[in-house]
């Protein structure tokens, strides 16, 4: 019996190993298209595709305008080879089975206000992924191409417990709607990247049902980026989010710590926090050695308002409320089920997640005063 569960475990295991390692070969390829059409690299390009596939384009006098790929790739040498020419590259989303796969990237035309949503058709011929055929499709958008990175936990439980916890859901969809809106594009990273637990779900809430049904979103949080994948100099600002997650993997993580304070002391970014997503930032250090919280006023779930003799809130490795205090900064919070946000230049803290989008309002506003 333990060989047959073992041999189980052994192939469900590989098949996910599998599909990791289809998804970055995938990843790759479509990065080859990317980066060739956005520093006009013919070569680069053609890598990416299949040399007899061809592209289902608009025409404003064709139903169809079918392009080869080598025609296709001959439009970027009129362009500066290596030099960026403005077209900003984001994978959407890849499914694959077995030797297909169907993938969307997002391109960003920021001085045009134009965004296009390329939809690709991929065979694995000669054990490398190639692009058999491309279509497309084009809108008006206020996308900047400026990013936030949105600070996201692993954990299921409440630490060695088996109390289950979670990713805010209400604290993701209500700031990344007000930041998409706004034109920001937004970023997911975890300790051990992939999917993440969510908490807090409610379909009757009319903006969790639109973004628990929005693929490309859902997408998005199963495969939330490692903090390797990350470039700091990318992101304008990051944003913890709370949920009970929040307090364990990603406060002592030094990776992700080291990518906050890259972003606000190098690059002069925002980091933000919401609720128990404020445990995130009790352990970051300023450059001279110095917790960040000291001599700022902070705000995040108090203390108070948990369950002092409640199983999970033994599990907390530390208080959050009492911890900033004790590392030199004030916490402020208002009553329960209120909104309360706190300004330290580009550091902006909200209570709970009722102060979410009012959070990433004065994110906003900071980075256009800028």
């Amino acid at each position: 019996m333990q060989s047959y569960l073992l041999a189980i475990i052994l192939i469900l295991f590989s098949n996910i190993l599998f599909s990791q390692t289809e998804d970055n070969l995938l990843r790759e390829t479509l990065q080859n298209y990317i980066d060739g059409t956005s520093y006009d690299q013919p070569e680069i390009i053609k890598k990416a595709f299949y040399n007899e596939a061809n592209l289902y384009l608009s025409h404003k006098e064709k139903d169809v305008w079918i392009v080869p790929v080598s025609e296709y790739a001959n439009w970027f040498k009129k362009g500066t080879p290596n030099q960026f020419n403005g077209r900003i590259g984001n994978i959407v989303s890849i499914d694959h089975y077995n030797d297909i796969a169907v993938a969307k990237v997002e391109i960003i035309l920021p001085s045009k206000g134009i965004e296009f949503m390329d939809m690709f058709l991929l065979k694995k011929i000669k054990n490398n992924w190639k692009v058999i055929s491309k279509t497309a499709s084009s809108k008006k958008s206020n996308q900047s191409g400026d990013r936030i990175l949105f600070i996201v936990s692993n954990a299921h439980y409440h630490g060695s417990s088996d109390i289950a916890t979670g990713n805010s859901f209400s604290e993701i969809v209500n700031a990344f709607d007000t930041f998409t809106n706004e034109g920001y594009t937004v970023d997911f990273v975890s300790p051990d990247g992939g999917s993440i637990p969510l908490a807090y779900i409610n379909t009757s809430d009319s903006l969790h049902k639109k973004y628990i049904y929005t693929t490309d979103f859902m997408y998005a949080l199963k495969h939330t980026k490692k903090p390797s994948d990350i470039d700091p100099q990318n992101y304008k600002a990051v944003h913890y989010i709370g949920g009970g997650s929040a307090m364990y993997g990603v406060p002592e993580n030094k990776e992700i710590q080291k990518l906050s304070m890259t972003i606000f002391e190098k690059y002069g970014g925002i980091i933000s926090s919401v609720c128990h997503g404020t445990a995130g930032i009790v352990n970051l250090k300023t450059k001279d050695g110095k917790y960040l919280v000291n001599g700022n006023t902070i705000s995040g779930y108090p203390d108070s308002f948990e369950k002092q003799d409640a199983d999970y809130f033994k599990q907390f490795p530390f208080k959050i409320q009492e911890t900033i205090e004790k590392r030199g900064g004030t916490f402020r919070f208002s009553s329960r089920n209120s909104m309360h946000v706190e300004v330290e230049g580009n550091l902006i803290t909200g209570q709970n997640y009722l102060s979410s989008k009012h959070v990433a309002l004065k994110i906003i506003e900071r980075l256009r005063n800028q």
